[in-house]
């Protein structure tokens, strides 16, 4: 089997060579160990360090697209290079490479096809106090949103498999952690968590700017892809909270009209009115959208299958798929 380890890459020149050099070139179970960098528009020399590091692969973005973009390039080139697993590490040499071996064992062993690597967030010295509760908030929001019972959803550190990175994609250009997440609990793709060790800081975080900026992006990730992919329960949910209270003005207005009272209610009649009318334009909407949802998994498929398809074409098989 043919392993590639991506590394996702805007501005490394100073850390990207230590680790690249802590990464193993070889790994029970895997007859080939590759590398590929993804370099997502840097300004600095980081094409040139990991030239000089003798890296396998460099994929080159034009411009700077964000850690999401440069995430599903990657996968997509790992993809066309013939990998059979992938891994995904940050340039920062944030995660443990010793870990490795230990994030693709539940692979190997064949229990999982997408493997996240929970961080000790407690004993992580340079997160805070509100980092910390933020960190596990949001994953149990994720946990919750995609049904899986994955620990530390910000974690970039991951092991595909091919069959699971041919059904991922990803919108947003600010990450792809907590979408892929999602997608993957919707697609039945099975995920699992191993616990990794973190080194120590060895640079701010580019992708966490401030907390609040972060805790926005993510929300906003998290909903959007929430609706994309269980829109029914998501525009129910909106519904119903205009509908409900729509509901409850209404029967108020009965009970004062029935007891001889409903001539000074007559606001609650139209403000009823108005959100019954809001909660069932949102149903209708719920009712479109998962339309489109199920017309979006049809194409989604359709595109899993071509991929096998030309994948067993270059390998000179038949074309049929297993």
């Amino acid at each position: 089997m043919k392993l590639i380890i991506q590394i996702p890459c805007y501005n490394e020149e100073a850390i990207l060579a230590e680790t690249l050099a802590v990464l193993p070139k070889s790994i029970s179970g895997f007859d080939c160990v590759e590398f590929l960098v993804i370099d997502d528009g840097s300004e600095d020399k980081t094409v040139e360090v990991a030239e000089a590091c003798g890296v396998d692969h460099i994929i080159r973005l034009q411009q700077h697209q964000g850690l999401g973009r440069a995430f599903i390039n990657g996968l997509e080139a790992c993809l066309r290079l013939g990998a059979d697993v992938i891994v995904n590490t940050d340039a920062d040499n944030q995660y443990s490479a010793e870990d490795i071996p230990n994030l693709l064992q539940p692979i190997l062993n064949g229990e999982a096809d997408f493997v996240i690597g929970t961080r000790p967030i407690r004993s992580i010295d340079h997160f805070s106090w509100i980092k910390k509760c933020l960190q596990k908030l949001g994953s149990r929001v994720v946990r919750a949103a995609s049904q899986t019972a994955v620990m530390d959803a910000p974690s970039g550190f991951r092991a595909i498999t091919r069959k699971a990175a041919m059904q991922l994609n990803v919108f947003s250009s600010y990450s792809y952690t907590l979408e892929t997440l999602i997608q993957a609990g919707h697609a039945g793709i099975s995920t699992v968590s191993v616990p990794v060790r973190v080194n120590s800081k060895q640079r701010p975080s580019r992708l966490v700017s401030s907390l609040f900026s972060y805790v926005q992006k993510s929300a906003l990730t998290i909903i959007r892809t929430y609706a994309i992919y269980r829109p029914l329960e998501f525009f129910f949910g909106i519904a119903a909270l205009f509908f409900l209270p729509g509901l409850i003005l209404s029967f108020r207005f009965l009970y004062y009209f029935l007891t001889g009272d409903g001539d000074g209610h007559v606001q609650s009649v139209i403000l009823s009115v108005f959100l019954m009318s809001a909660g069932f334009s949102l149903v209708v909407i719920a009712i479109l959208a998962e339309l489109i949802s199920v017309n979006r998994q049809l194409l989604e498929k359709i595109g899993y299958y071509q991929q096998l398809i030309e994948a067993k074409i270059d390998k000179g098989t038949d074309g049929f798929v297993d």
